[in-house]
């Protein structure tokens, strides 16, 4: 029987002994990750690896998408190293101008996501709807992607004057040049595109998506624990020796850049024209 535990911005599900199920639940805000969630989502995370009994961790999202991306807008706690216990080692969240936004974005989105990709137990993104900037970030951490046809993804931040999002593997998931087609264009690329560019493991459709990634999940955990741990690991440090982690802290310094640009051109860290109009009035980028 399905146990579950409620978060403020997420649902944590216990479908089977060896399963969990996290369930971003900001439907309202199409799922789109505030500080809260960020913080959500890690702590369920540490749980799941800290328990001996799980073996295999799934991601989905509540409501009609996966994720809208990282939300702009303003909210009650916004304080990185303030209203949330940090988990980075990098400091200088009250410093003011490029320093204290580097720590901000350091901590909240490149070395959170890290820590989600390098989590010991195999982790599978369950997607459907949009899966767009922030939200690519959320599957790109998971070992597996499962998405239901209808499912589309998106990196549109180069129309906000930025190069692609923070955690910045577009090479590693699309190929070279598919990775520039789509940036340059910020175009949307399908499942089915996804599965082929070898991004998703599975296309399915919208009403077996559950089902069919929790009978994946199941013939994964049916495995040795500590072998599925190894297998892992070997090969993300196959692909850490290939040159990944240097080339996506090259691509976040490129992304500080580009918010320093911005700053001096627009008055903000982003180029307002490309920011939708539901947030361009209210986002919280200075």
């Amino acid at each position: 029987m399905t146990t579950s535990e409620q978060y403020e911005t997420i649902i944590v599900e216990r479908p089977e002994p060896a399963i969990v199920r996290v369930v971003m639940n900001r439907p309202e805000a199409r799922n789109a990750q505030n500080l809260q969630m960020t913080y959500d989502l890690n702590t369920a995370f540490d749980r799941a690896v800290q328990d001996d009994a799980v073996k295999v961790i799934i991601l989905a999202g509540n409501g009609p998408h996966f994720s809208a991306g990282h939300d702009l807008r303003p909210t009650g706690k916004n304080q990185a190293g303030v209203d949330f216990p940090p988990v980075g080692n990098w400091g200088g969240f009250a410093e003011p101008n490029a320093h204290g936004r580097f720590a901000r974005e350091q901590e909240i989105y490149l070395q959170v996501t890290r820590r989600w990709r390098n989590l010991a137990k195999p982790t599978i993104a369950e997607v459907h709807g949009k899966c767009i900037a922030g939200g690519l970030m959320l599957a790109w951490a998971c070992d597996l992607i499962v998405a239901s046809r209808d499912a589309e993804f998106c990196d549109p931040v180069v129309t906000m004057g930025v190069c692609g999002v923070e955690w910045f593997v577009h090479p590693w998931e699309l190929g070279a040049r598919k990775a520039k087609e789509m940036l340059f264009t910020a175009d949307v690329w399908s499942a089915d595109e996804a599965r082929r560019l070898g991004m998703v493991n599975h296309v399915v459709p919208r009403g077996d998506l559950s089902s069919f990634t929790m009978e994946l999940a199941r013939r994964i955990a049916a495995k040795p624990a500590f072998a599925l741990k190894l297998s892992k690991e070997a090969v993300n440090r196959s692909v850490d020796i290939m040159g990944q982690p240097a080339a996506i802290d090259q691509a976040f310094a490129l992304h500080q850049l580009c918010h320093a640009h911005n700053l001096q051109e627009f008055g903000m860290v982003v180029d307002p024209a490309g920011l939708h109009p539901s947030v361009r009035k209210t986002a919280n980028v200075k």
